[in-house]
């Protein structure tokens, strides 16, 4: 092992430390966590619990990952939190393993960047490449697909769904189900349409961008239920990989309803 630990850190003997692990002053690390090849602890990290970080993750001081969650329910089950490779995490963020009311695993993917003090409760499922800004909450049980931002401040309600490549604007309060590719803002937070800055700089084709707007234009127009707009939607650009997607998560369904427009658009 080449691990390279500062001598005012506290590491447990029985902890897994892969090639090139560095663990700054004031950290502790507990018997049964895993640290990936090339993991930064900068300073005054603590992490606990049965945790998995991936290769690569750097975490900066005042970090809290893999404590006990906080649910009242939770007994000390042998829940987990797994956390990807290549993740950037900030000053104070915290991070909860699982319940037994919720699977029993949090996961984060990779390549995430996670800003000061933010927080993703137990039983979460976080995508990759995802970007939580500064004092963005996640409650527990929420699922958030890939390449997800949401901004500053944001605060999204347990059992909430969102879609990849959405946008939650900052301070927004999200209480319903987010479609992949929406944006919404707003407390209480309302869709405002999509994503265009984010499909545009991830380089997505302009005919994938019609298709989208074409499909949300159909989904929540004024007339008829959502089903049977979703039927309508699908019988028109149902061979559009984007739009079944969008399609499929709206099907899925969920704990919470699909978050719409304040007003009915197109």
């Amino acid at each position: 092992m080449d691990a390279r630990i500062h001598q005012l850190a506290v590491v447990d003997p029985a902890a897994r430390l892969g090639h090139g692990v560095s663990i700054g002053p004031f950290c502790t690390v507990g018997p049964d966590v895993t640290l990936g090849d090339g993991v930064e602890l900068v300073s005054h990290v603590a992490v606990a619990g049965r945790t998995t970080i991936g290769a690569r993750t750097r975490i900066y001081p005042f970090a809290s990952i893999g404590h006990a969650p906080q649910d009242l329910k939770y007994a000390g089950e042998a829940s987990t939190l797994d956390i990807g490779s290549d993740c950037m995490i900030r000053e104070g963020v915290t991070i909860n393993p699982g319940t037994a009311g919720g699977g029993m695993a949090t996961v984060v993917g990779d390549r995430c960047a996670l800003l000061a003090n933010s927080h993703i409760g137990h039983d979460c499922h976080v995508g990759s490449n995802v970007i939580m800004s500064n004092n963005v909450m996640l409650a527990g049980h929420v699922t958030v697909g890939d390449h997800v931002i949401l901004g500053g401040g944001a605060a999204v309600i347990q059992f909430t769904r969102v879609g990849a490549h959405a946008f939650v604007g900052g301070m927004s309060g999200l209480e319903n189900d987010l479609i992949p590719y929406g944006m919404v803002i707003g407390n209480r937070a309302h869709l405002a349409g999509l994503n265009l800055v984010g499909l545009k700089r991830r380089g997505f084709a302009r005919e994938d961008i019609h298709a989208l707007r074409r499909a949300y234009r159909l989904l929540f127009a004024a007339e008829g239920t959502l089903l049977e707009r979703v039927a309508d939607t699908e019988s028109e650009l149902g061979g559009h990989p984007l739009v079944t997607e969008v399609l499929a998560f709206i099907r899925e369904g969920g704990d919470r309803a699909i978050c719409t427009p304040r007003q009915a658009e197109g």
